[in-house]
Formats: structure tokens, sequence, C-alpha cells
């Protein structure tokens, strides 16, 4: 399985005010480049460490894992503890940062992310 998810600093960061969240979601949804896909407000926060553990109980049914947000260098320090203790492979997770774009750059942004730009 593939996943993406949006990170969008609570909904109140300016650097998330140009862009329409859910037809990001929609488009990869609708295109069929992803298995799932999910917002988040604020993955770094305590009940962003919940929504981790719920869904990597299982983390070996995903094998790609997209989140688009802040920058990725700052995901993976975030997140990457969360990532260590449930024992999901770190090689999975691909971040990529959408700050200060418009729905189209960010879907753009995301697209170079994805290997092959499709679902396998």
């Amino acid at each position: 399985m593939k996943g993406l998810i949006l990170c969008v600093c609570q909904g109140t960061c300016p650097s998330f005010q140009k862009m329409n969240v859910f037809e990001i979601l929609n488009h990869f949804r609708r295109e069929g480049k992803v298995d799932f896909v999910a917002i988040h407000p604020q993955l770094c926060a305590t009940d962003g460490d919940n929504f981790w553990k719920t869904l990597l109980k299982n983390g070996e049914d995903i094998e790609k894992l997209f989140v688009a947000g802040c920058d990725p260098v700052m995901q993976k320090k975030m997140f990457g503890w969360t990532f260590k203790e449930l024992g999901f492979d770190e090689k999975k997770f691909i971040g990529i940062e959408i700050r200060n774009m418009t729905t189209d750059e960010a879907i753009k942004a995301i697209e170079e992310a994805m290997p092959n730009g499709v679902k396998e």
C-alpha cells in the first residue's frame, strides 16, 4: 500500500493558505496514485503520535508513505523516533515540502516525489 498524508500546521499557518488541501488529496485519490489519503492538523503533536501508532500498527503493509507538509528534514527529526519505536522502516517514508505553494504547485511537488509518478 502507498499512502499520502497532508500535515498542515493546524490549518492556520499562512504557509498553507494558497492551497486547497482537499483538492490535493482528491487529485491523488481519484488518479489512483495512492491507496489511501489523510489530512492531519499537526503530526508532530501528541495526537500525531497517536495517529502514527494507529496507522503503523502493521507498518509492513505500507510500501511507501508520503507526507506533504513542512521541510522533509524537520519531518524526519520529528517523526523518526516514533518510526523507530514502532519498527517502521524509515526508507518507506518520503517527506515533501509544500509550504507556500498553490494547489497546483503542491500537486506537482508531490507527483515529482513519487517514483514513476503513479501507483504500480
